[in-house]
């Protein structure tokens, strides 16, 4: 089982995009967010966000409506159509009309929140999104997703009420996945909030690891859960649909 003593990766650190053409408000944002224990990651443009977040991965998205290239709906439009869809998204913008703000909302925003921000309401609001899409639960004593159980405080994983032997590394990497199930975690968000090194390093380390603990936790649907390498992208973990034909 993995050592209660040993170092632990933050499962709980969400990794979250600001899309923000202004450098002064994507530095002043950016701290806000790291101060409250969190990670920002600045697009400056809605082609770098598009480009980039094929090989990234984040766990929510503060977006400014008025980008150098792009309109902040139409951005959002795109988002809800490709694999990121359940991404929740926050919008950031001095368009604070009514009409805007229902314009937001129809299209997918999760939230709005109004130019000049203030930093614990931003933050506040990005957080109780995470909560509506199930992602953030500040700091639990345990995480369950039948048949499995995380004892955050121990470290330790069981199945179906019998304990895994685990290692540190294994166990932050399962919290990492389960905690973020449904949703595409890149290589890059894992080597970074997981294994701790810069997202470009390459390493087949996690391949090696995602393969071992899908055979050992039937992990490929034995245990009602697959884990799946999505091309290009990443890894998804999600609940195995049975099929209906059976």
């Amino acid at each position: 089982m993995a050592s209660p003593h040993s170092p632990a990766a933050d499962t709980n650190r969400w990794r979250i995009a600001l899309v923000e053409d202004s450098a002064f408000d994507a530095a002043l944002y950016s701290a806000w967010i790291e101060a409250a224990g969190h990670a920002a990651v600045v697009y400056p443009s809605a082609a770098e966000f598009r480009r980039r977040l094929g090989v990234e991965s984040v766990d929510a998205i503060v977006l400014d409506w008025s980008l150098p290239d792009a309109n902040g709906l139409a951005l959002l439009e795109w988002l809800r159509q490709g694999p990121n869809a359940g991404v929740p998204v926050v919008f950031l913008t001095s368009h604070d009309v009514e009409s805007d703000v229902v314009a937001a909302l129809r299209a997918g925003a999760d939230d709005y929140v109004a130019k000049p921000a203030r930093a614990g309401e931003l933050v506040a609001r990005i957080e109780a999104a995470l909560r509506r899409t199930g992602n953030a639960s500040r700091q639990p004593a345990e995480l369950q997703f039948p048949p499995f159980r995380f004892d955050l405080r121990q470290r330790r994983l069981y199945q179906a009420d019998s304990c895994v032997e685990t290692t540190a590394r294994e166990f932050d990497l399962l919290c990492y996945l389960f905690r973020r199930h449904g949703r595409i975690v890149s290589r890059e968000m894992l080597l970074s909030e997981v294994w701790k090194m810069p997202g470009q390093v390459s390493t087949r380390s996690i391949d090696t690891h995602i393969s071992r603990l899908r055979k050992r936790l039937g992990l490929a649907g034995e245990s009602g859960w697959r884990l799946q390498a999505i091309y290009q992208h990443g890894y998804r973990l999600q609940r195995d649909e049975p099929d209906a034909a059976a």
